[in-house]
Protein backbone atom coordinates (compact mmCIF):
# COMPACT_ATOMS: atom_id res chain seq x y z
CA UNK A 1 0.00 0.00 0.00
CA UNK A 2 1.50 3.62 -1.13
CA UNK A 3 0.47 6.23 1.35
CA UNK A 4 1.92 9.57 1.44
CA UNK A 5 3.98 11.14 4.80
CA UNK A 6 4.74 14.19 5.71
CA UNK A 7 8.35 14.65 6.34
CA UNK A 8 10.12 17.63 8.41
CA UNK A 9 13.59 18.42 8.75
CA UNK A 10 14.75 19.99 12.42
CA UNK A 11 18.49 21.85 13.19
CA UNK A 12 19.55 23.34 16.21
CA UNK A 13 22.88 25.24 15.32
CA UNK A 14 23.77 26.55 19.32
CA UNK A 15 23.87 24.94 23.30
CA UNK A 16 21.80 28.13 24.14
CA UNK A 17 19.33 27.04 21.90
CA UNK A 18 18.92 23.65 23.41
CA UNK A 19 15.68 23.42 26.12
CA UNK A 20 17.94 20.38 27.95
CA UNK A 21 15.91 18.00 29.82
CA UNK A 22 18.20 16.80 32.86
CA UNK A 23 18.44 13.02 33.74
CA UNK A 24 14.71 11.19 34.59
CA UNK A 25 16.88 9.11 37.31
CA UNK A 26 20.28 7.43 38.69
CA UNK A 27 19.87 4.06 36.78
CA UNK A 28 19.74 5.24 33.18
CA UNK A 29 23.23 6.05 31.45
CA UNK A 30 24.60 6.70 27.68
CA UNK A 31 27.70 5.73 26.24
CA UNK A 32 29.42 5.54 22.97
CA UNK A 33 29.53 1.80 21.72
CA UNK A 34 32.95 1.34 21.32
CA UNK A 35 33.78 -1.05 19.40
CA UNK A 36 30.86 -1.03 17.19
CA UNK A 37 28.54 -3.69 17.39
CA UNK A 38 26.25 -4.19 14.15
CA UNK A 39 24.25 -6.43 16.23
CA UNK A 40 23.23 -3.59 18.52
CA UNK A 41 21.99 -1.07 15.76
CA UNK A 42 20.71 -3.86 14.26
CA UNK A 43 18.44 -4.76 16.97
CA UNK A 44 17.16 -1.03 17.57
CA UNK A 45 16.92 -0.28 14.24
CA UNK A 46 14.39 -3.64 14.33
CA UNK A 47 12.84 -4.05 17.33
CA UNK A 48 12.06 0.44 17.35
CA UNK A 49 11.79 0.54 13.59
CA UNK A 50 8.86 -2.05 13.17
CA UNK A 51 5.85 0.28 14.33
CA UNK A 52 7.01 3.26 12.30
CA UNK A 53 7.95 1.67 9.04
CA UNK A 54 11.61 1.77 8.98
CA UNK A 55 12.06 -0.15 6.46
CA UNK A 56 15.06 0.70 4.13
CA UNK A 57 18.15 -1.81 6.34
CA UNK A 58 15.71 -4.42 6.59
CA UNK A 59 17.39 -5.54 3.51
CA UNK A 60 20.64 -4.90 4.59
CA UNK A 61 22.76 -8.43 5.13
CA UNK A 62 25.39 -9.15 8.13
CA UNK A 63 28.55 -7.27 5.67
CA UNK A 64 26.22 -3.85 4.98
CA UNK A 65 26.21 -3.57 8.50
CA UNK A 66 29.45 -4.05 9.50
CA UNK A 67 30.31 -2.03 6.88
CA UNK A 68 27.96 0.91 7.76
CA UNK A 69 28.61 1.19 11.32
CA UNK A 70 32.86 0.46 10.80
CA UNK A 71 32.33 3.87 8.81
CA UNK A 72 34.65 6.25 10.96
CA UNK A 73 31.55 9.09 10.55
CA UNK A 74 29.30 6.79 12.25
CA UNK A 75 29.04 6.61 16.08
CA UNK A 76 26.28 5.01 17.80
CA UNK A 77 25.32 5.85 21.35
CA UNK A 78 23.19 3.64 23.85
CA UNK A 79 20.92 4.31 26.74
CA UNK A 80 20.48 1.99 29.62
CA UNK A 81 18.22 1.78 32.65
CA UNK A 82 20.83 -0.45 34.91
CA UNK A 83 22.61 -2.35 32.54
CA UNK A 84 19.71 -3.06 29.84
CA UNK A 85 19.29 -1.34 26.88
CA UNK A 86 16.79 1.51 26.81
CA UNK A 87 16.94 3.38 23.63
CA UNK A 88 20.22 4.83 21.19
CA UNK A 89 20.99 7.27 18.34
CA UNK A 90 23.58 7.45 15.91
CA UNK A 91 25.07 10.00 15.05
CA UNK A 92 26.43 10.89 10.88
CA UNK A 93 29.50 13.42 10.91
CA UNK A 94 29.87 15.37 7.59
CA UNK A 95 33.05 16.93 7.93
CA UNK A 96 32.62 18.52 4.56
CA UNK A 97 29.93 20.84 5.44
CA UNK A 98 30.55 20.82 9.35
CA UNK A 99 27.43 19.12 10.63
CA UNK A 100 26.15 16.10 12.65
CA UNK A 101 22.92 13.91 11.38
CA UNK A 102 21.14 12.20 14.42
CA UNK A 103 19.96 9.54 11.14
CA UNK A 104 18.40 7.43 14.03
CA UNK A 105 17.09 7.79 17.49
CA UNK A 106 14.30 6.13 19.39
CA UNK A 107 13.06 4.36 22.78
CA UNK A 108 12.42 0.90 23.17
CA UNK A 109 8.48 0.23 24.31
CA UNK A 110 9.46 -0.72 27.45
CA UNK A 111 10.67 2.38 28.76
CA UNK A 112 7.86 5.04 27.03
CA UNK A 113 6.56 7.25 29.79
CA UNK A 114 10.21 7.62 31.76
CA UNK A 115 10.80 10.71 29.91
CA UNK A 116 13.90 9.22 28.60
CA UNK A 117 13.46 10.25 25.28
CA UNK A 118 13.84 13.90 25.90
CA UNK A 119 16.68 13.53 28.14
CA UNK A 120 18.01 11.14 25.34
CA UNK A 121 17.82 14.03 22.56
CA UNK A 122 18.81 16.46 24.68
CA UNK A 123 22.49 14.52 25.34
CA UNK A 124 22.51 13.38 21.56
CA UNK A 125 22.29 17.23 20.49
CA UNK A 126 25.15 18.27 23.34
CA UNK A 127 27.53 15.40 22.21
CA UNK A 128 27.42 16.56 18.68
CA UNK A 129 27.24 20.41 19.18
CA UNK A 130 30.35 20.07 21.66
CA UNK A 131 32.16 18.80 18.86
CA UNK A 132 32.79 22.72 16.93
CA UNK A 133 30.20 21.58 14.06
CA UNK A 134 27.84 24.54 12.63
CA UNK A 135 24.85 22.70 13.01
CA UNK A 136 22.82 19.68 14.56
CA UNK A 137 19.74 18.10 12.13
CA UNK A 138 17.29 15.14 12.16
CA UNK A 139 14.01 14.16 9.85
CA UNK A 140 11.14 12.95 11.29
CA UNK A 141 7.64 12.19 9.68
CA UNK A 142 4.24 11.12 10.39
CA UNK A 143 5.10 7.16 10.76
CA UNK A 144 7.26 8.29 13.66
CA UNK A 145 6.09 8.17 17.16
CA UNK A 146 3.29 10.86 18.23
CA UNK A 147 5.88 12.82 20.44
CA UNK A 148 8.74 12.64 17.83
CA UNK A 149 8.31 15.69 16.45
CA UNK A 150 7.23 17.56 19.70
CA UNK A 151 10.41 16.29 21.07
CA UNK A 152 12.62 18.11 18.48
CA UNK A 153 10.75 21.17 18.62
CA UNK A 154 10.72 21.27 23.26
CA UNK A 155 14.49 20.81 22.95
CA UNK A 156 15.37 24.09 20.51
CA UNK A 157 14.99 22.70 17.19
CA UNK A 158 13.81 24.70 14.21
CA UNK A 159 12.17 23.02 11.33
CA UNK A 160 14.05 23.89 8.36
CA UNK A 161 12.59 22.12 5.88
CA UNK A 162 9.10 19.84 4.64
CA UNK A 163 8.17 17.37 2.28
CA UNK A 164 5.30 15.27 1.47
CA UNK A 165 6.74 11.46 0.33
CA UNK A 166 4.70 8.65 -0.95
CA UNK A 167 6.22 5.63 0.95
CA UNK A 168 5.06 1.87 0.20
CA UNK A 169 3.89 0.14 3.24
CA UNK A 170 4.59 -3.67 3.46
Amino acid sequence: MIIDVERKYLEIKDLKNLAEVEKPNINCTISLVHPPDFQLNKFFYKQIGKDHNWNDRLLWNDRKWINYINNIKVKTYILKEKNEPAGFFEQITDTKNNEIEIAYFGILKDFYGKKYGGYLLSEAIKLSLNKIIKRVWVHTCSLDHKNALNNYIARGMCIFKKEKIRVNIP
